[in-house]
């Protein structure tokens, strides 16, 4: 084996990695960044970016549609074909990670292409390489899609979000299992260029992390958009024959050209040496303390710490790191006001903790609820506005948004999570006749 001293290794480069590796390259460290796969992870070539590109697309499909119930006549014919040539040469450079690599190299990182393994405190083998990290090693290995254990499954062609995001046509038909926000979020798009679309859901609503209210919301969107919901449903067995896939669900047959599996993600912790430093090989998450350290000369950011995968927690852990490594003072990590979206339409858009949680917690609930108000019905738009306080700090602790640009009407709300900003106070700001986030005014007036 060949060894070489280095300040920090960054193994594995989805947003988080990337950008930690670049910072601390820039800040003058020796630093070695690591990736199997593509520079910059799931989010830039087969979730974040390429998904909301195809969403993008159906919601202008969408829009042609309602012409007719608000001012005149039109017609619109999808043609797929445009939106598989943009996510291909621009949102992922057909899925070509060479401009993200000259980007790292460029910040003084050295890349390096291939699978690492931890092999102590500091210590990464690649290849017949040990690099040896005199400051540390940041994890950031990310997740993969989940395939339930489910008979037949393995044996067929279904697809995940990695294939979803490649079609260059629509299917006539897909189930979709799973109605968490990737499986939402692609019966939407199919379904708006023209497939007949199912979602099976094993719990007994959609978007089930996100308030009651919320997937009462989308199931009814769903529904008139002719998007078949199965909740609480269980798929016992699924086959594929003559192109064509058939589920048995809960004693029913359903068939349909395409399966895409959405059914949530599994970390890549299983072969990264986790035992060589004394952490679980099986765990399904690494335990992190407020500066990310998961132990000696070790830090972990994203999907793999269970604090949200969501791109924007990544590159705000990576700060963290950062920081941390380079011998600054916090802020540390607080994940009081972590944002969620949701881009269905209507968006479903949340921050903090939900009612259940909340009370799990302990805490003096006060909840409201309302609808989007004057815009709303102006617009004729569907959305409900939910808030969660602390009846004894008098400050809201989590909130939820459904409606059009949920996630942009969100952002004060997060402001007022995080900051703790009193609701007395909240109660006496100006809002803007006749916009949507006015109906947080009406839902503050609710609380008790």
């Amino acid at each position: 084996m060949t060894t070489r001293e280095v300040d920090v290794v960054v193994l594995g480069l989805g947003p988080g990695g990337e950008h930690a590796a670049i910072k601390l390259a820039r800040a003058g460290l020796d630093v070695v960044a690591v990736e199997n796969r593509l520079v910059g992870g799931e989010c830039p070539y087969y979730g974040c970016v390429p998904s909301k590109m195809m969403i993008a697309a159906a919601h202008q499909v969408a829009e042609v549609h309602r012409v007719p119930e608000f001012g005149g006549t039109a017609q619109v014919q999808p043609d797929w074909s445009i939106v598989a040539a943009r996510v291909r040469d621009e949102a992922t450079d057909d899925w070509n990670d060479a401009a993200a690599v000259e980007r790292l190299e460029e910040s003084g990182a050295r890349f390096v292409r291939g699978h690492g393994r931890l092999a102590g405190p500091g210590l990464v083998e690649i290849g017949d390489t040990t690099y040896v990290a005199a400051k540390g090693v940041v994890l950031n290995t990310g997740t993969e899609p989940a395939v339930p254990p489910i008979d037949g499954l393995a044996d067929t062609p279904y697809w995940t979000n990695r294939d979803a995001v490649r079609m260059t046509e629509i299917p006539g038909s897909a189930v979709v299992i799973g109605g968490g926000p990737i499986g939402c979020e692609f019966a939407q798009i199919l379904a708006r260029f023209g497939a007949r679309v199912t979602v099976v859901e094993a719990l007994d609503r959609l978007v089930a992390a996100d308030e009651p209210e919320a997937s009462a919301v989308l199931e009814e969107a769903f529904a008139a958009e002719g998007i078949q919901v199965l909740t609480g449903a269980t798929v016992d067995s699924v086959e594929h024959a003559d192109g064509s896939f058939t589920l048995h669900v809960d004693g029913q047959e359903l068939s349909s050209e395409k399966l895409l599996v959405a059914a949530g993600r599994r970390g890549n912790l299983g072969d990264i040496g986790l035992d060589a430093v004394g952490l679980d090989p099986e765990a399904r998450v690494l335990e992190t303390d407020e500066r990310m350290r998961a132990g000696e000369k070790l830090w972990a950011v994203g999907d793999i710490t269970g604090k949200g995968a969501f791109t924007h927690v990544s590159m705000y852990q990576a700060g963290v790191v950062v920081r941390d490594i380079l011998g600054e003072d916090g802020p540390w990590a607080d994940y009081r006001a972590v944002a969620r979206v949701t881009f269905t339409e209507p968006e479903v858009a949340s921050v903090g903790l939900t009612e259940a949680q909340a009370s799990d917690a302990g805490l003096a609930v006060a909840t409201a609820s309302g609808d989007l108000g004057a815009r709303g019905w102006l617009a004729k738009a569907q959305g409900v506005v939910k808030l969660v306080a602390d009846r004894d700090r008098g400050v809201l602790v989590g909130a939820t948004v459904v409606g059009p640009a949920g996630g942009e009407i969100l952002s004060m709300l997060v402001t007022a999570v995080h900051a703790e900003v009193p609701i007395a106070t909240l109660r006496t700001m100006h809002f803007a006749y006749p916009t949507f986030h006015r109906a947080i005014e009406t839902v503050l007036d609710e609380l008790v």
